[in-house]
């Protein structure tokens, strides 16, 4: 019979892979992002979606005044044609 302490090459590198592997996870697990990266990245998406409803409505602005001033430049021209000369 072997004794119970006998030291076993296969134990010896079950344990040594054991141990790397916690290691490993540990690792994988520590290098996350921290609640403060989390919220500073939470934050950068708030501040992207403000920004684009921002643009979104200076465009449609934009827009409507581009409207409001064809409206007035065609009642002008409009109004500058005399009845006859209608096309």
């Amino acid at each position: 019979m072997r004794p119970l302490n006998s030291t076993n090459p296969k134990n010896k590198m079950k344990k040594v892979l054991s141990t790397l592997l916690v290691a490993g996870m540990f690792a994988v697990v520590a290098c996350g992002p921290s609640a403060e990266e989390k919220a500073a990245q939470e934050k950068a998406v708030q501040d992207s979606i403000a920004t684009a409803e921002q643009a979104a409505k200076a465009a449609a602005e934009q827009a409507a005044m581009q409207d409001s001033m064809s409206a007035v430049v065609d009642t002008a021209a409009a109004a500058a044609t005399p009845e006859g000369e209608k096309k």
